[in-house]
């Protein structure tokens, strides 16, 4: 079971996820080339994730089957799931908690397993791009989410294991304490200024 767990010191969420620990793992002490075959993320393994959510694909293939120029799916070992209720926020001895509503989404940025993202077309960086905006678009509209963020993992002390050319999308029904004190100093910035401190 997942849970969000607020540490009452500094006031920060962190997410407790047992799933993570049940990722499989691509990489090994020496680098070893993955063979197409057996990644679930090359095209033509579209049956071993988890149905699409949303992709841009060439013109006349089919949902779940080859064609797809990025893919995004539901990441099969989830740090949060989402669930057709709210958070319900209770305290737990010292700790204030909630279960681990949310979502986690994986964005297959390529079709190609050795194509990182240097080595991607323009049109191809675009789409990725173009993704992101809508997924983020997409589940804005859902109330119980209030932050989203869009991340990406290379390498095995980057914290992928997968190698296959990917990035992932958390939303969560918290907006991070470091985000709000960020939106705080940006809104003093330009009360004071009358500009926008990203801007500047």
């Amino acid at each position: 079971m997942t849970e969000l767990r607020k540490d009452p010191i500094i006031n920060n969420w962190v997410i407790i996820s047992t799933e993570r620990g049940r990722r499989p793992l691509d990489y090994k002490i020496k680098t070893e080339e993955k063979k197409k075959d057996s990644c679930v993320f090359c095209e033509g393994n579209e049956g071993g994730t988890p149905p699409e959510i949303f992709t841009f694909r060439k013109k006349g293939t089919r949902k779940n089957s080859p064609g797809w120029k990025v893919r995004v799916v539901t990441n099969k070992y989830p740090a949060l799931k989402m669930e057709e209720r709210k958070a319900a926020l209770e305290k737990a001895g010292m700790f204030w908690k909630m279960d681990g509503l949310g979502v986690h989404e994986v964005i297959i940025e390529t079709p190609h397993h050795h194509k990182d993202f240097d080595n991607l077309s323009i049109g191809n960086i675009v789409l990725i791009l173009k993704t992101y905006r809508q997924r983020y678009l997409d589940l804005s509209k859902d109330k119980r989410i209030k932050y989203i963020l869009i991340f990406k993992n290379y390498g095995i002390d980057g914290g992928a294991s997968l190698e296959h050319p990917h990035s992932q999308l958390i939303g969560t029904p918290i907006i991070p304490q470091r985000i709000k004190e960020e939106l705080k100093g940006a809104k003093e910035y330009f009360d004071l200024n009358g500009r926008c401190i990203f801007c500047d």
